[in-house]
């Protein structure tokens, strides 16, 4: 007998490490079981980040994660350099976080290809 979902095709397992074009695909897949986080502060967020991401800025990531996350959550992440991605993505781990990939190249890469990114415009002031 065939079973069906050997038939189905899935989209390529978390690595440790993903390119944009990975993150991409993944998203262009149509599987919602992820969740991007950028570390980067508030304020480079709020001026151009990839889209659907969300903020966790490094001084916050694990004391905010902890309460909004599962721990078998998917989740891609990235900040200003590689090196910052990675150290976010060890505190994830060592937070207990499993399904964690740091993506290389960031935002200035996701950027680079031309995929979408939105900002966040700054409130107006009224006085």
């Amino acid at each position: 007998m065939i079973d069906l979902s050997d038939l189905i095709p899935t989209p390529p397992p978390l690595q440790n490490q993903s390119r944009v074009y990975d993150l991409k695909a993944r998203l262009d897949w149509g599987e919602p079981a992820l969740t991007i986080v950028d570390v980067r502060d508030r304020d480079e967020f709020n001026i151009s980040h990839i889209l659907g991401a969300i903020s966790l800025p490094m001084s916050e990531l694990i004391s905010r994660v902890l309460n909004s996350l599962d721990l078998a959550r998917d989740i891609y992440v990235y900040g200003e350099t590689d090196e910052e991605t990675s150290i976010a993505a060890a505190q994830l781990r060592e937070a207990g976080y499993i399904h964690i990939s740091e993506l290389r190249g960031g935002h200035a890469a996701w950027k680079a290809v031309g995929y979408p990114v939105e900002s966040i415009p700054p409130a107006t002031l009224t006085t």
